[in-house]
């Protein structure tokens, strides 16, 4: 029930559902003179919100700096979080990426350079599952495809969310008798380190962060990041809000 609702609790509060209901209103009621500031304050957001400039400063902001691959020292488990893969399309010969696959991508590399000598992968089907595939068991066919072998690769395949990534991780490894007093190497987006580390320390694992698939760029001081409305932005924006929605609710709950 936790999880339905605050993904309706985030959908209300997504700025292109606020500019909709603004625009909407203002529409309607467009002869009056609150009608008509509704009006105005939607086509202002739209236009705040999809400014391709502003929404790569807000990313930047808030995600972390990525690390080089040298300063990382070794480490017995990288734990990746799921959240990247597409569901909605079943496969059994191949597993289909969102953006995001550098979680894994970069899993591997570490991997590769010795930085980390087992994966866990840890995340199951979400919200209204179609596919009969965990996120976890696609992402190891992956990893066992590129050539790792599949004992080096570990899967947890049940989460639904973040606060589950990190309780059922430490059951996993309690179960399997892995020394959960080791440090691990935490691998997921960088717009989203800051609540999965928080989870992680909540359940008393010790990780150290590897941000990953980066939203912000380098910034570009040119007419079109000025000027030109980008949808991308304000996909961006969803990013952001929803991700300090789901801050806020789970450090109500305790789950941080």
């Amino acid at each position: 029930m936790f999880f339905y609702l605050s993904q309706f609790l985030s959908f209300l509060a997504m700025p292109l559902t606020i500019i909709s209901l603004l625009i909407l209103i203002g529409t309607i009621y467009v002869k009056k003179k609150w009608g008509k500031r509704c009006l105005w304050a939607g086509l202002i957001l739209l236009w705040f919100f999809s400014n391709q400039f502003i929404a790569n400063q807000a990313m930047l902001a808030w995600e972390p700096d990525f690390k080089e691959f040298t300063e990382i020292k070794n480490y017995e488990i990288g734990i990746v979080l799921t959240g990247v893969t597409n569901l909605s399309k079943t496969a059994y010969d191949r597993t289909f990426f969102h953006k995001g696959a550098d979680r894994i991508t970069h899993a591997l590399q570490l991997y590769r350079m010795g930085k980390i000598k087992k994966i866990l992968i840890t995340g199951g089907q979400g919200l209204n599952p179609v596919n009969p595939q965990s996120e976890a068991e696609l992402l190891q066919r992956f990893l066992i495809m590129t050539g790792v072998p599949p004992e080096d690769v570990m899967i947890e395949a049940l989460a639904k969310n973040t606060a589950q990534n990190a309780q059922f991780t430490k059951e996993f490894l309690e179960k399997n008798g892995i020394n959960t007093n080791q440090e691990f190497l935490l691998i997921t987006s960088a717009f989203h380190m800051y609540r999965a580390k928080g989870c992680f320390d909540k359940v008393g694992l010790k990780t150290e962060t590897f941000p990953t698939d980066y939203y912000g760029h380098d910034t570009k001081y040119d007419f079109p990041s000025f000027v030109y409305p980008n949808p991308a932005s304000i996909e961006n924006w969803h990013k952001l809000v929803k991700e300090w929605i789901g801050i806020l609710v789970y450090k109500i709950v305790g789950y941080m």
